[in-house]
């Protein structure tokens, strides 16, 4: 596909350099005010392309519609989807986006932080690279790459299609969600209002990948109460709860922990603790690709507790279990074309088609339980979430094409 005026990395240097992190504390729609921003800036983007429903609403989410170009009346509306909040876990403020040309293959040294190394050895993809342009951040903050370069190529994709009126499509809707990062991606979105038969997320790693599968995940609170005392009589009286949280920790088991795991292996994990002697909490992920497995997970949870709590008699627990998300795999079973249909895009693009799992979750996730069924096709995202992140042009290039070969398949096919 011979494009013109690819826009992609531009548009992504711009967008990476507005704050938009999530904050998972907060009770508000969306949970940063800030994220906002980012949509003003695409909205405003879009409606100078000439796309003229292009909105935010008041939960920070940008839709937007390129009406069909085809004399066919039977395509069924698709939907490109991204999300504009970046991680938690590191800054996303005051990003200096750099452009390593011509990469050769050598560590690349972030210059804000110079312990902040990128090697090979420990970015393997960085090999598949060589002769790209590799786009970093400068070492104290994260790139912003996760979910940004999928909103930087569905914008270009939608200024491409604007301009090569040749590309035969169906409606094709966008859509841009806050707060994915913190597992609200779509708590708000008006699927009426998207109208939409199948959607794809642009939010993978690898070019050439697509995702059909994610965990399933629940999220936990371990609520232990023991007894307090003045710790100067405190002894035969006090049960500290915090002790007891740190107790339980200690023996969750290593083969089920993130870092003990891979492939299709699901995990229990830690991700905060707070309380003090009478009363502390333990929050807890739970994943696994197997959705049946989630409740021995808790279990295992359940069982160790009740193991330590035997050694502090009078202490006790509550376990709540709460559902996050589900493996799409299963919704995306019965409709296979929609992956196929992918498949054939990247295909198209001049790549290595490749079917995953991921050992994650998207909006995607969500919206294909939701009735709105929706893989996760590559953005060329890697090291997310850290301030070694970095994507290539190339791919974010391959991503667009990718989107543009989508579009002309669905009508095709109708």
């Amino acid at each position: 596909m011979n494009l013109r005026d690819f826009t992609v990395t531009q548009r992504f240097l711009r967008y990476v350099t507005i704050d938009t992190q999530s904050d998972p504390e907060s009770s508000t729609y969306p949970s940063t005010e800030k994220q906002k921003n980012l949509g003003r800036v695409l909205v405003q983007e879009l409606l100078e392309m000439g796309i003229n429903d292009a909105h935010l609403d008041e939960y920070g989410y940008v839709y937007a519609t390129i009406p069909a170009n085809t004399s066919k009346v039977n395509v069924p509306v698709i939907c490109f989807c991204s999300h504009m909040d970046t991680s938690p876990d590191s800054s996303g403020k005051g990003v200096k986006p750099i452009i390593h040309r011509n990469y050769q293959g050598q560590d690349l040294v972030l210059p804000d932080d110079n312990t902040q190394v990128l090697k090979p050895q420990n970015h393997p993809e960085l090999r598949n690279q060589i002769g790209n342009d590799i786009i970093t951040a400068s070492g104290t903050t994260l790139l912003g790459a996760d979910n940004k370069a999928g909103v930087a190529e569905i914008m270009d994709a939608c200024y491409q299609l604007l301009h090569h009126p040749e590309i035969k499509h169906g409606t094709i809707k966008i859509l841009f969600t806050p707060d994915e990062e913190i597992g609200r991606g779509v708590d708000k979105v008006d699927l009426k209002k998207l109208g939409a038969f199948a959607a794809y997320t642009m939010d993978g790693e690898t070019a050439g990948n697509m995702e059909n599968e994610t965990f399933s995940a629940d999220g936990a609170k371990l609520l232990i109460s023991g007894v307090s005392a003045h710790p100067g009589f405190a002894k035969g009286q006090m049960l500290s709860a915090i002790k007891i949280a740190g107790q339980i920790i200690a023996a969750l088991p290593f083969g089920l922990s993130p870092e003990g795991t891979e492939g299709k292996q699901g995990f229990v994990h830690p991700v905060g603790i707070s309380g003090h002697v009478e009363h502390a909490m333990i929050e807890f992920i739970i994943r696994d690709f197997d959705t049946d497995a989630l409740k021995q997970h808790a279990q295992t949870i359940r069982d160790i507790t009740e193991n330590i709590l035997k050694g502090f008699p009078g202490a006790t627990y509550k376990l709540q279990v709460k559902e996050q998300y589900r493996n799409m795999k299963q919704a995306l079973d019965e409709h296979p074309h929609i992956v196929d249909y992918g498949m054939e895009a990247i295909r198209r693009a001049g790549l290595d088609a490749k079917l995953c799992s991921i050992r994650g979750g998207t909006d995607g996730s969500r919206l294909s339980f939701m009735g709105l069924p929706c893989p996760n096709i590559f953005a060329g995202e890697h090291a997310f979430h850290g301030r070694q992140e970095w994507v290539s042009v190339q791919d974010m290039q391959k991503a667009v094409e990718t989107i543009l070969h989508l579009g002309a398949i669905w009508e095709e096919r109708s």
